[in-house]
């Protein structure tokens, strides 16, 4: 066996992966340094195993983080051979058997990100050094998730990243520690634009307003050049800061600069503001400019924001990670054992960490081994059916899940209070795939490093 495999399988260790290397080193006490003579951190030694759920619990993402924690807690069950089993039944890798994770049975410890980067990072370490969690999954923030990431890199446990849309957590900030099952901006881009330029024309001229972080500039970025690639042009690009409840003052210059098109890269309670004041208080929707009906984009949706925005989104336009109306088995599967549980459909977010549970834990068995560097090997082009997002694909050389994308609408006509929005199109994973090297992830300087084993 080489030295990379060794490196890998977590036998040798470089500097570069170690704690003690780091220029801003994190020091792992507890539970992670009492498991050191294991080989890695936070081997579990005794009949249970425990995974970190971090996920806002406060913050203008909380609802996002409620929801998670809900499908966190019935992928434990199911993984415990609890319930009706959800999508174990359905999942096309039939390693897990619901008697826990390698026999052992599942707990849970759980921290709140409070959308904040600091804060999550705090919550994650006091999960993995006192807790001893050997997995951490959840998170409503691209900047939550690539500050988790990067910490949990530095520990040496793995990083299932819960709702996170920015390029940059498979791009730049890439891990080898760090998998990620949601969809990205580029391909909200990619999926989106065509779908514009159809119903809208290619002759528009588009205003932004971004959410003043990572997740927003890459959304911007995403959009507006596969916008423009089609013909559309951008008028103004504004940074909106993530604590705003009230757009009015940046949504006044839109109805002065002649632009026909208000593209919301907002999320959550953000989106719910800015789109109200949008619609609600300067009446967009029904104004014409340029000889052309005035539209709102709303590229990244979820079922909570629509539930919170109200009619306010009928006929707006947006791109999903996943949707509870997917016919495919693993969805059903997935929406009758949330449903029963909860008494509603579950949101993409839910949805999201559900799978993650699941993939970790079926990983480990696959492995036969709770070592991250054996659980990164497992989940490297690992493809499966069965979850609820179709045919997925683990990509090895950045850890970005690849699978269709959903392109959705306001419903106009909603039946019921979940029934919010409708499938315009599944855009097919040809549609969004792009390579490890593109510009927008980092160009070839983007590296996933050397799995660390941590302890």
């Amino acid at each position: 066996m080489s030295k990379t495999d060794l490196t890998r399988r977590g036998v040798l260790r470089t500097g570069a992966a170690g704690i003690g290397a780091l220029a801003t080193p994190v020091i792992f006490t507890g539970a992670a340094t009492a498991a050191s003579h294991t080989g890695f951190t936070n081997a579990p030694t005794g009949r249970n195993v425990t995974l970190g759920f971090n996920v806002p619990q406060t913050g203008p993402y909380a609802d996002e983080g409620a929801d998670e924690l809900l499908a966190q807690q019935l992928a434990v069950e199911h993984l415990n051979g609890e319930g009706d089993g959800g999508c174990l039944n359905t999942f096309s890798s039939k390693a897990l058997r619901g008697n826990g994770i390698l026999g052992k049975k599942v707990t849970f410890v759980t921290g709140d990100t409070q959308t904040k980067s600091d804060a999550a990072r705090a919550s994650a370490k006091s999960m993995i050094e006192k807790d001893g969690a050997i997995m951490i999954n959840g998170g409503s923030s691209s900047g939550v998730a690539v500050a988790v990431q990067g910490l949990c890199q530095e520990a040496g446990v793995i990083f299932m990243a819960g709702l996170t849309h920015a390029n940059d957590t498979t791009g730049k900030d890439r891990k080898a520690n760090g998998f990620r099952h949601f969809f990205n901006a580029y391909m909200s881009g990619a999926a989106l634009a065509p779908v514009l330029a159809n119903e809208m024309g290619r002759d528009r001229r588009a205003y932004h307003l971004t959410a003043d972080y990572n997740w927003g500039w890459t959304q911007e970025e995403s959009i507006v050049a596969s916008t423009e690639a089609l013909g559309w042009e951008t008028v103004e690009t504004v940074k909106t800061p993530l604590a705003s409840t009230d757009f009015s003052s940046y949504i006044t210059p839109v109805l002065n600069s002649g632009a026909d098109v208000l593209v919301l890269n907002h999320y959550g309670g953000n989106m719910v503001n800015s789109l109200t004041n949008a619609v609600q208080g300067f009446d967009l929707l029904s104004k014409q400019v340029n000889g052309k009906d005035f539209k709102i984009v709303v590229p990244l949706y979820s079922e909570l924001m629509a539930t919170g925005a109200g009619r306010n989104i009928k006929g707006v336009l947006g791109s999903m990670n996943y949707n509870w109306q997917l016919p495919n088995n693993g969805s059903k599967a997935f929406v009758r054992s949330f449903g029963e549980k909860y008494g509603k459909p579950p949101s993409n977010s839910a949805q999201t960490c559900y799978a993650q549970v699941l993939l970790y834990a079926d990983a480990v068995e696959r492995a036969g081994s709770f070592n991250p560097c054996a659980v990164v090997e497992a989940l490297e082009g690992f493809e499966f059916d069965g979850l609820g997002n179709g045919k997925t694909l683990y990509r090895a050389a950045d850890h970005q899940c690849f699978k269709d994308v959903l392109v959705v609408r306001g419903a106009e006509n909603p039946k019921s209070a979940y029934d919010t929005l409708e499938i315009v199109e599944i855009t097919p994973v040809a549609q969004v795939t792009y390579p490890p090297d593109h510009a927008m992830f980092g160009g070839r300087s983007a590296t996933l490093g050397s799995c660390n084993p941590g302890a």
